[in-house]
């Protein structure tokens, strides 16, 4: 009987050998790990699709953020991104670092998706002069530079810094720059430590090394709903959110029927921060044909000259605080779509 089995694998190897032998290979090609992975132009999403405001007002086009499409490089796939220039191959260190895991930077990326959304909240509210109420400020450490002197750990919840009690990001910020030699005392899974950091030369500053966010609880006078998919994370399009919460809570349409995208993260004060990938995003909407792209004032100078160089057909508006563009945005007012 196992002889007979035997013969019968025998004959199928030898009649099929060559297609064996090409399936292992495509099956080494396609799965055996690269450290690099692949930045593309992605799509949009229509902010307003993702948002539930309570009362909130109809628009006639759209608010939309721009995202990048990131995934693994296999080896097919890595020469082909080196023929394709609007492919970016990136090291794997850019993306996860060498001394964090993959959970830590899915961590740190929801977590700055949860403050950009709770930020993009109180602007929006404050500009729309509505009430809010913020509760249980809490500041997470997020990541943690590979050469800092310090025993702080992911997942720290900060609660003092040399003694002195904090409850909110710039407090600690502002304890840190005044000790080149910090004590801190943090929770971790509900266990309270006490750790230290010191401060070491990180790229030309004096810095302990050290990334936070501060997550907090935001409770508008209007219910207000932000749904992301899980595969959704990071703080890009925190100004595209504050903006579209705002245009959904007053009567004025900012968007005059036209396609407006934009990138950026967002602060609580309505400021406009950098974001990566940029170049990409910019493709992104002008492949979906918009009509306007927000870009941040520490981009622009990247952005413009993506757009130069690659005779893009978009208006390309810098901003470096969300009144930016609500004032660009109300100037068009006259304009027929």
């Amino acid at each position: 009987m196992f002889n007979k089995i035997y013969d019968k694998i025998y004959k199928f190897i030898k009649q099929n050998y060559i297609y064996l032998i090409i399936l292992v290979i495509a099956g080494f090609l396609f799965h055996f790990p690269l450290p690099y992975y692949i930045d593309a132009s992605g799509g949009l999403i229509n902010v307003s699709e993702r948002l539930e405001v309570e009362d909130g007002y109809s628009i006639n086009g759209s608010l939309n953020l721009a995202y990048i499409s990131e995934f693994k490089a296999n080896i097919p796939i890595l020469i082909y991104a080196y023929f394709n220039k609007d492919w970016e191959i990136v090291k794997k260190e850019d993306v996860v670092a060498s001394n964090e895991t993959i959970e830590e930077n899915d961590y740190r990326n929801h977590l700055l998706l949860e403050e950009a959304n709770q930020n993009a909240i109180m602007v929006a509210f404050d500009k729309a002069n509505l009430e809010y109420e913020v509760k249980n400020r809490v500041v997470n450490i997020i990541y943690i530079y590979e050469n800092s002197d310090t025993d702080l750990k992911i997942g720290d919840q900060i609660i003092e810094v040399n003694g002195v009690r904090v409850n909110s990001k710039e407090e600690v910020l502002n304890e840190i720059n005044k000790s080149n030699n910090i004590i801190f005392k943090v929770i971790n899974n509900g266990i309270e430590y006490e750790r230290y950091a010191n401060k070491v030369d990180i790229d030309g500053e004096n810095l302990i090394g050290i990334m936070v966010c501060e997550t907090k609880e935001v409770i508008p006078s209007k219910k207000v709903s932000i749904n992301f998919e899980k595969s959704e994370s990071g703080p890009s399009g925190g100004f595209m959110m504050a903006l579209s919460i705002y245009d959904l809570l007053t009567k004025e349409d900012l968007t005059k029927g036209l396609k407006i995208v934009g990138t950026g993260t967002i602060d609580e004060y309505g400021n406009v921060g950098v974001i990566g990938g940029v170049e990409h995003k910019i493709k992104a909407a002008v492949k979906e044909k918009a009509d306007i792209f927000f870009v941040p004032t520490g981009n622009y100078d990247e952005a413009k000259k993506t757009v130069l160089e690659e005779n893009l057909d978009t208006e390309l508006v810098e901003v470096k605080h969300i009144d930016d563009a609500i004032n660009y945005l109300r100037q068009l007012e006259n304009i027929d779509k």
